[in-house]
């Protein structure tokens, strides 16, 4: 870490499209809420994209099958997700949280890391700031969110996820690594099933296990993501905040020259196009969790198309699965088509972190 004195904070929105929804629509507080496909009676197909806390308490989760969460709390609100509204409210509390600092990182439509370090000299000044912070965000936008206050990025992720809902956690300043020590291993960003699987074999189960081991043993294992690993589990970890804004979406579009009603050769054009996108969006390093696709008939009549999927990825293979199981619905119309389009939004950066530990573990 930098000898110089840095304040780093996490925002992370709670349930944020939950609480999107309960914004807009106040009668749903309180009740359990479900954001995802259509349950169709317990025999929906697709996964559930967020939940209320409410609704939690059933056993209910993100990326559960919808039919299970169904069983498990038929008297739910399904919602279906309203992209458009999630976007302009993100906007919206992101303006105002990058007004408030230094330089300001949007890590997802729901994330942002701020640097404040002008605007902090102690903990204590570090605390203030986090809850006049939170209460902003409140008053202005109606929306509670959780806070880790941290020396750096790692930290303050790590410790926005401690006390949710409506949480803050400040780290010790003087002794990042003995927070980090009695916490599982699952709870760094990028260790995941697998790499837990592959730690608790070798008796590692919690933080401080891993402080004990030499810096070389996790090279051997992790490669040179083992290197930043020691850096985040001693409190180390010195990636600064990035002054950069997100994108709201990405998008491909293809205008046939002349309309076509052959629909191998539409998607032909849509694969060329998520082919296109998933090289921009490794470009700009960047992960989707939302694929939608445009079709545009001859008169210009137009059809838009979104899926959620479980979690966020750079993946093209998955992009181009979704954008297959898109394009079905049309086949067959023995309708003339003009243009097709492919768009990924939910975006969030694929930072220098490693976003998978379990991609780099060895046997």
């Amino acid at each position: 870490m930098s000898d110089r004195w840095r304040v780093v904070l996490h925002v992370d929105l709670d349930a944020f499209y939950v609480s999107a929804e309960v914004r807009d629509q106040p009668r749903l507080r309180g009740l359990p809420v479900v954001v995802g496909a259509d349950p169709e009676g317990g025999k929906g197909r697709g996964v559930v994209v967020a939940c209320s806390y409410e609704s939690r308490k059933f056993g209910l989760r993100s990326g559960m099958p919808i039919s299970r969460a169904y069983k498990l709390c038929p008297d739910a609100v399904y919602l279906s997700p309203d992209w458009g509204l999630y976007e302009r409210m993100s906007e919206d509390v992101m303006s105002t949280l990058k007004a408030s600092a230094d330089r300001f990182e949007q890590a997802s439509i729901d994330e942002a890391f701020l640097d404040v370090s002008s605007k902090a000299h102690d903990e204590e000044s570090a605390r203030s700031f986090a809850v006049d912070l939170k209460q902003a965000v409140r008053e202005k936008h109606g929306l509670t969110c959780s806070i880790g206050v941290a020396p750096n990025k790692s930290a303050a992720k790590i410790a926005s996820d401690r006390n949710k809902p409506d949480g803050l956690t400040v780290v010790p300043f003087n002794d990042v690594a003995g927070f980090l020590s009695p916490l599982a291993v699952g709870v760094v960003p990028g260790i995941g099933p697998k790499t837990q699987e592959f730690l608790r074999a070798k008796g590692l189960q919690r933080i401080g296990d891993l402080q004990r081991l030499d810096g070389r043993q996790l090279v051997s294992w992790f490669g040179k993501n083992g290197v930043w690993l020691w850096g985040v589990i001693h409190g180390e970890e010195g990636i600064e905040v990035r002054q950069q804004e997100l994108p709201k979406s990405l998008s491909v579009e293809r205008t046939f020259k002349e309309d076509t009603a052959d629909f191998q050769t539409l998607r032909g054009e849509a694969a060329s196009a998520a082919s296109e996108l998933a090289r921009r969006l490794k470009s700009a390093k960047l992960a989707y969790r939302v694929v939608g696709i445009k079709i545009r008939f001859s008169g210009f009549e137009t059809h838009t198309r979104e899926k959620a999927i479980t979690t966020h990825t750079d993946s093209e293979d998955a992009l181009q699965k979704v954008v297959s199981d898109l394009l079905d619905e049309f086949e067959g119309s023995g309708r003339a088509f003009r243009l097709i389009g492919v768009r990924v939004s939910d975006l969030q950066r694929a930072s220098s972190e490693p976003s998978r530990l379990d991609d780099w573990a060895k046997p």
